[in-house]
């Protein structure tokens, strides 16, 4: 039965891979679980590399139970990490994420700074499109089930469907919704994806990143990467002092034409991540100085 711990009220389940090393938080974007494709290579090869990871289900993803509450989903998970590795008794970690699990993390060190030894990052999300399309994506199908049928209207939805599947206790989580509160917090959430002066990022101020402070690795979005425009890598390169920037191990387009063969069908799995192993060995090297 694969672990699970409790953290403001909902279930969190975890993995962790490697028997010896210090431990790595792995988070993969979006709300996609531990198990999405392409994580667990890269998993690996850090393991490898000699170290321990955790994987990990974030409220909303995988077999873990749905939680709405906080600043933004991302302020959210933040808080629901310290209280994962509370439990596991960690004092200290290397964080590392990309694309939704980049600002996780980016978050994380930036509320949790005693917690983090090392901080990695990819694929930063940015830009009018990119926030505008996280927005419509991942909140507002929510507020449009709610508005028109209800609490009810979330067991529709696709991606809540996928929780429940995943986790037959998330229905009941779902129906014990506050309507009402529900949509007040999923308007400030919708609020964090509208893109501001002074907010390089989502739902964060650019001075908040003043708080980083240990070393970071930023591998650079892709060329023509609407979601995860090279601008965006520079400008947290600048705002994080002493940052490493490096290019993507990857193919300048990986993520548009991983896009584009999942919209003409020609894959069977959301393959978006299969390229991140590619970043093992820069990884590794950076966190080896």
């Amino acid at each position: 039965m694969t672990p699970a711990i409790e953290v403001n009220g909902g279930s969190v389940v975890y993995e962790t891979l490697g028997q010896s090393g210090d431990l790595i938080v792995l988070t993969p974007g979006g709300r996609f679980g531990k198990d999405i494709p392409g994580l667990r290579p890269l998993a690996e090869a850090l393991v490898e590399g000699g170290y321990r990871v955790l994987l990990w289900d974030r409220p909303n993803c995988g077999a873990s139970d749905v939680q709405f509450y906080g600043q933004t989903e991302s302020h959210m998970r933040a808080e629901t990490l310290r209280g994962v590795l509370s439990a596991l008794g960690v004092d200290r970690c290397i964080i590392a994420g990309g694309s939704g699990g980049a600002r996780d993390s980016m978050l994380s060190t930036m509320l949790y700074p005693e917690l983090v030894e090392k901080l990695v990052v990819w694929n930063i999300v940015g830009g009018v499109y990119g926030m505008y399309q996280l927005g419509a994506y991942y909140v507002l199908p929510s507020i449009q089930a709610v508005r028109w049928s209800g609490i009810e209207g979330l067991l529709k939805v696709p991606e809540w469907r996928d929780r429940i599947d995943q986790n037959p206790a998330n229905k009941q989580r779902f129906l014990d919704l506050d309507p009402e509160e529900f949509l007040t917090v999923m308007l400030r959430w919708l609020n964090a994806f509208v893109p501001k002066p002074g907010q390089t990022i989502p739902g964060v101020d650019d001075e908040m990143f003043s708080r980083i402070k240990v070393p970071t690795l930023i591998i650079r979005g892709g060329e023509n990467d609407w979601d995860h425009p090279k601008r965006t890598s520079l400008e947290v390169s600048c705002l994080i002092k002493g940052s490493q920037l490096i290019d993507p191990p990857w193919p300048e387009e990986a993520w548009e034409r991983a896009a584009e063969a999942r919209a003409a069908g020609k894959v069977k799995h959301f393959n978006m991540f299969d390229t991140w192993v590619q970043a093992a060995p820069a990884i590794l090297e950076f966190l080896a100085t």
